[in-house]
């Protein structure tokens, strides 16, 4: 269990817990929805405990049944799933930076998130797959093989060998957020709201196991990427990289 802080700590309370998916070596935080939820709350300026979960314990999480990650526990609240956890700190925390900047925020965010699991995550997953199955413990690693091999109707490594991608694949998935940030610095307009770190999410996955973003140099979303790691007191920055 690790806490983290943000130089704003006016409105923390130190009963925020974030469970999040983890390696073999618990520091290895790699889920997107995860790193989702860790910008949102470097955003609002919250500090947490960040609590390691393996795949085979998410589904018991806070005593649920077929629970998934990131859940929030603040106080009494217990949030499941990043958008929820996003809608409750700016519900809470309102005095706290915006992450919607009110309803057409809330709106570009439900777009967002679509587009970036339709269009970006398949193309992070099939590039870090078998590199997933070599970071997880070993009981971890019977469940992610039973389970995806059962929705693959193949095995991973035949699985990485026919759908495996390349840095050009997401390249052409992000050309949409290349083509918005000719007009603008971020997906939020001229600061970054939550719509940023559900892509940045998606990038960071990768990132983590490949140790780069993959994503063309000096790109605009390149740029960008390495902007919004930066914020908040390097919050992206601070990650463990896969062996």
């Amino acid at each position: 269990m690790r806490t983290h802080s943000t130089k704003n700590t006016k409105e923390t309370t130190m009963t925020i817990q974030l469970y999040e998916l983890c390696g073999a070596d618990e520091n290895l935080v790699f889920s997107p929805h995860c790193w989702k939820a860790r910008m949102a709350l470097a955003h609002k300026g919250l500090s947490y405990e960040s609590i390691p979960v393996p795949f085979t314990k998410v589904a018991g999480v806070e005593d649920g049944e077929g629970r998934t990650v990131p859940v929030l526990r603040d106080g009494d609240d217990i949030i499941e799933d990043s958008y929820k956890i996003a809608l409750h700190l700016e519900g809470k925390y309102p005095d706290a930076p915006s992450l919607f900047n009110g309803e057409g925020g809330k709106a570009l965010t439900r777009f967002v998130i679509n587009w970036s699991q339709t269009q970006v995550h398949p193309v992070v997953y099939r590039l870090v797959l078998m590199q997933i199955y070599k970071n997880i413990a070993p009981a971890d690693q019977v469940h992610f093989r039973q389970t995806r091999e059962k929705r693959f109707n193949m095995t991973l490594e035949e699985y990485s060998a026919s759908y495996g991608a390349s840095a050009t694949d997401l390249h052409n998935a992000l050309i949409p957020l290349e083509s918005m940030l000719a007009a603008q610095p971020y997906i939020g307009g001229e600061t970054p709201l939550f719509a940023d770190y559900v892509v940045f999410g998606a990038i960071q996955w990768c990132r983590v196991f490949k140790g780069q973003s993959l994503m063309k140099k000096d790109s605009k979303a390149s740029v960008w990427f390495e902007n919004v790691a930066q914020l908040h007191d390097g919050a992206g920055n601070k990650l463990q990289f896969a062996a």
